[in-house]
């Protein structure tokens, strides 16, 4: 058994960015992701589904600066170059399956949508770059929790090999708090309250799927169309331009229909109904993807529970205690669910783990000053 300072649990972008504050006030730390890689909820693929450098987001893909101000000021910090979201032309509305759809005036976005060059995993692979070697681990998952005289022993399970215990004097959870409550064993275990209150937050992106058709070129905008549509048949209840900045050219879509109902369905006959929808609203040229793409995030053990799939709500600020009991002093949740300002989306992330590593260290500053005083 071994000791070190920090536990972070998730290496998505809240977890990463924890990871960055540690690391800059010089304080060790090691990161578990049950996943093989990096990210979490944020993804991005080229257009057979591998992770890219270069590609499509099948998780979150936009940002508003002027709204979400701490995660465009880390996005300027990293220097990661971004650009607006499509929206040049005229938007579509498919009322019924009868009707033909209609071709209404575009909007200028107020606030403008953008999206990182590159996909949203950029932030992911500048963040990962820059910590330090062997702090970061991917199919480990942290599987019991439990409480000691010296601190929190974490049970770490990695394919094929032995658990691992370690005992560490914080755990920050970079994860869903349904997650936290559903997959980790405790000991003792976290009181009724905060418990509750766990297993009642929604998991953002846990009950959606998003549907990607990738083309040899954005057809669309040659008929003066933004891209943007919405519908009222399905499967597809909105649609966007998912063309990158690199010139990739796609249409993306919100799947409409609830999970369960998709898992009924099957996933060759949605993608099917989906290309017919587009080929619908946009024309024959919409019959020909050179690929297509769905992720359902219903299906993802590691984003949605049981619960994720029975119900559609989006995360709400609660203002109730996250921690309390046995451990609050060893304990802090930093997943975007948590966020106090945003919770739920990518500013979320990044604001619930700056809040919960400041925390941190403000309790750590605290206890060497009391060992000081008894001195």
């Amino acid at each position: 058994m071994t000791t070190t300072r920090v536990a972070i649990i998730g290496g998505g972008l809240a977890g990463l960015n924890a990871a960055r504050l540690l690391h800059r006030a010089g304080i060790s730390f090691q990161l578990f992701e049950a996943r093989d890689r990096l990210g979490g909820r944020i993804l991005t693929v080229d257009e057979a589904g591998s992770p890219a450098e270069d590609g499509f987001d099948l998780g979150p893909s936009w940002f508003w600066p002027e709204m979400q101000p701490a995660l465009n000021n880390l996005v300027t910090e990293l220097g990661l170059p971004a650009f607006a979201q499509y929206s040049n032309g005229d938007t579509l509305f498919e009322r019924t399956a009868r009707d033909e759809p209609r071709r209404l005036p575009g909007m200028a976005q107020q606030p403008q949508s953008m999206r990182l060059a590159g996909g949203s995993a950029a932030v992911i692979r500048t963040l990962a770059s820059g910590l330090p070697d062997g702090a970061l681990n991917t199919g480990a998952s942290v599987t019991r929790l439990r409480l000691t005289d010296l601190g929190v022993d974490v049970t770490v399970e990695k394919s094929g090999q032995r658990p691992e215990r370690i005992i560490f004097s914080q755990v920050v959870a970079a994860m869903p708090p349904r997650l936290l409550a559903t997959v980790i064993r405790w000991d003792p275990a976290p009181d009724p309250a905060p418990l509750d209150l766990w297993h009642g937050t929604p998991t953002w992106m846990a009950p959606h799927a998003k549907f990607f058709a990738v083309y040899d070129r954005p057809f669309w905008r040659d008929a003066g169309l933004s891209g943007t549509a919405q519908s009222m048949v399905g499967p597809l209840a909105e649609i966007h331009d998912a063309t990158t900045a690199s010139g990739k050219a796609a249409l993306f879509g919100f799947v409409g229909i609830p999970a369960a109902q998709r898992k009924s369905i099957g996933r060759n006959i949605l993608i099917r109904g989906a290309v017919q929808q587009l080929i619908r609203m946009f024309g024959p040229e919409a019959s020909l993807p050179r690929a297509t793409l769905l992720k359902d995030w219903a299906d993802d053990r590691l984003t949605a529970t049981s619960a994720d799939i029975a119900t559609n709500g989006h995360p709400s600020a609660s203002g109730a205690e996250w921690i309390t009991g046995a451990w609050a002093g060893r304990l802090l949740l930093a997943g975007s669910e948590t966020s106090e300002t945003d919770p739920g989306y990518l500013n979320g992330a990044v604001e619930a783990s700056t809040r919960a590593i400041q925390a941190f260290c403000g309790h750590a500053s605290l206890r060497v000053a009391n060992k000081l005083r008894r001195l």
